[in-house]
């Protein structure tokens, strides 16, 4: 039986109680209130109030904490019919579900299925990316082609990337997964039959990679709202963190699985492995109880959909600005195909191994980062914030390594600051998000990371031919830095306001409180 939304939202079974205690305390401010005279003895009508907790007035007062085993004596010997009692057996549930650890999301069944899946998948996923880099640069000789590629791959985020989030707002989540990533698996079958007949020319691989980015248009907002759906409020930045994991711990087989059969048998039989890949979700998918989920906010077909989700966003600050953020990074921060491929080929001169080992130290890096952000119980943009700005030192400081094994090293905390910077951006802005607008806000999300792409690129990837792999580096090492400290100023000197994430009440939420309130609260 599901424990959806309602399980959360209904009180506590002890609220009765404490709604009975408050009743007493309105009698104890009245008595204080009279200097002198005895104080009222309470009639009848009202100890029927205190035996009820129904109140005549409409204020709240605090409950002193010595009346409550008496109340709660009287209650259960006075009202044995109380409503809330049936409710007590069901308390039992909720730890196996929202305990803590790093893998705690992991003990709800339909989330292990998808996880399952998805690590899958996700091999194939890398050993595709590598695979199709190496074959571009092989093709052509160029790493502006390598970023025109990325950029077609990410292109249709950007020019549809809100639609997307609308339809995954109005239809069954798991109904479109089924769709996307069975049309995904589909797009690298094509790719792996091109290869191996022989025929395969750059812009066969340019079409693809423009299919691939149109099935992400959809898939990418349905997925990340989709974990909501399975895991719940109290999850979610647990399964968010897992995911995280679980991409980059793909990253660490993927490169390497690719390496290997590029080198032995050739590229197409990775992209004929990543087609297959695409059926180990399918069929976890297919496996789901789906009256285990949660249930989901679904909006009817209508119009102004589009400009309601980017109202909704515009007048809040504890989503716009992570967004910005994050835009900033996506688009010159994370172009690491241009970067690692000519790095491994024109500064270190190097072949595909070299480049799948650079995949691999950055995926033990992330993958770090997503660990260490899966055993976090809060979102801090304090921590986004720092985090974005050593992301950008450290690619500064990688870009004018001297040789490769600093080079090298630097990759494991370039890793891992990337993720926690992704997921701190990623879990504050659901967490902040109402279940209604989850879709558009998390295609606004995506469509600035991911579809920045496009821009930044082709322009990185003319930098490095221009001016050298390390010039392009340094350069998305200092727009990101820039972009951080900048993000950082504005929120704590110009909106004069300072970031508070509460998980009281079992529904975690992040605000922006005024300095004058923090001080006052002090």
């Amino acid at each position: 039986m599901s424990t959806g939304s309602g399980a959360d939202s209904a009180p506590a079974p002890t609220s009765t109680h404490d709604s009975t205690t408050a009743e007493s305390d309105p009698g104890t401010a009245a008595t204080a209130a009279i200097p002198e005279g005895p104080a009222p003895t309470p009639t009848p009508a009202s100890r029927t109030a205190e035996e009820t907790g129904v109140t005549s007035g409409g204020g709240t007062a605090v409950t002193p904490r010595r009346t409550k085993p008496e109340t709660r004596s009287e209650t259960r010997s006075k009202s044995p019919k109380s409503p809330k009692s049936p409710k007590r057996p069901k308390s039992p549930k909720r730890p196996s579900t929202t305990g803590g650890g790093t893998f705690s999301s992991l003990r709800i069944r339909n989330y292990r299925l998808f996880a399952t899946g998805a690590v899958v998948s996700n091999i194939g996923t890398w050993m595709s990316r590598v695979t199709q880099d190496w074959l571009v640069l092989s093709l052509t000789g160029s790493a502006a082609a390598v970023g025109i590629t990325t950029a077609l791959q990410f292109l249709p985020m950007l020019l549809f990337g809100l639609y997307g989030g609308v339809i995954a707002d109005r239809y069954p989540k798991r109904r479109i997964l089924l769709i996307t990533q069975a049309a995904l698996g589909l797009c690298g079958l094509a790719l792996a039959v091109l290869t191996l007949s022989g025929s395969v020319q750059v812009w066969h691989v340019y079409l693809i990679a423009f299919l691939l980015g149109m099935v992400t248009v959809v898939d990418n907002p349905a997925r990340q709202s989709f974990v909501s759906e399975m895991v719940g409020p109290d999850q979610l930045r647990n399964a968010v963190s897992l995911n995280s994991a679980n991409f980059q711990s793909a990253r660490l087989i993927g490169p390497a699985v690719a390496g290997v059969l590029i080198t032995s048998v050739g590229s197409g039989w990775a992209f004929m492995l990543n087609g297959l890949s695409f059926l180990a979700p399918l069929v976890g998918l297919l496996l789901m109880r789906t009256h285990e989920l949660h249930e989901s906010v679904r909006i009817r077909r209508g119009k102004g959909q589009l400009r309601e989700g980017l109202r909704y966003v515009r007048g809040r600050p504890e989503l716009i600005w992570p967004i910005v953020l994050i835009g900033f990074i996506g688009t010159f921060g994370f172009n690491f195909p241009i970067w690692l491929t000519a790095f491994a080929n024109e500064v270190f001169h190097g072949d595909a191994g070299m480049y799948a080992f650079f995949n691999i130290l950055m995926a033990a890096g992330s993958l770090t980062g997503a660990l260490l952000a899966a055993r976090r119980r809060s979102s801090r943009v304090r921590l986004l914030i720092l985090a974005a700005m050593g992301f950008g030192l450290l690619e500064i400081a990688a870009a004018f390594s001297p040789s490769l094994w600093l080079f090298s090293l630097l990759l494991l905390p370039i890793g891992v600051l990337a993720l926690t910077t992704n997921i701190s951006a990623n879990t504050s802005v659901q967490m902040a998000s109402d279940p209604e607008m989850r879709g558009r806000v998390m295609s606004l999300f995506m469509m600035v990371f991911v579809g920045g792409t496009p821009l930044g690129g082709p322009l990185l990837g003319w930098v490095s031919d221009t001016y050298g792999a390390r010039v392009a580096f340094a350069t998305g090492g200092v727009v990101s830095l820039v972009a951080a400290a900048g993000i950082g100023l504005i929120l704590t000197r110009v909106v004069g306001v300072r970031v508070r994430f509460d998980l009281r009440g079992g529904r975690p939420h992040m605000r922006f409180v005024p300095r004058e309130q923090l001080a006052t609260a002090a």
